[in-house]
C-alpha cells in the first residue's frame, strides 16, 4: 500500500505506475491473511460499482495488495466478505 489517507482511503500504485483512490469497505483476517474489499473514492455516476477484493502480501518486507490469482480462493474470500458486509448493514438498519 501507498498511502493512508485515513481509516477508509487508500491509494495504491499498480505496476504500471497508474494510482488508484480506493475506499475501503472491509478488511477480513482468514487463515493469516487479510483481504481488502475496496471500491472507487469517486466512482463515476455512469457506471455501477464494481467491489474488488485484493489480498494483502509481504513483498521485501513491505506489505501490498495483489489480485488474488486462485478462482477457488477468491470466490471462497469474496462470499465471506459480502456475507459479512450484508450482516453489518442489517445490523444498521435494526438499530
Amino acid at each position: 500500500m501507498s498511502e493512508n489517507f485515513g481509516n477508509d482511503i487508500i491509494t495504491i500504485t499498480d505496476e504500471d505506475g497508474v494510482e488508484y483512490v480506493l475506499e475501503v469497505l472491509a478488511v477480513l483476517e482468514l487463515d493469516g491473511t487479510d483481504y481488502y474489499a475496496l471500491v472507487p473514492a469517486q466512482p463515476d455516476d455512469d457506471e455501477d460499482l464494481e467491489v474488488s477484493i485484493l489480498k494483502a502480501v509481504e513483498e521485501d518486507g513491505e506489505e501490498i495488495l495483489c489480485a488474488i490469482e486462485d478462482e477457488e480462493e477468491l470466490e471462497r474470500v469474496y462470499d465471506i466478505m459480502m456475507e459479512e458486509l450484508y450482516r453489518e448493514d442489517e445490523e444498521e438498519t435494526e438499530e
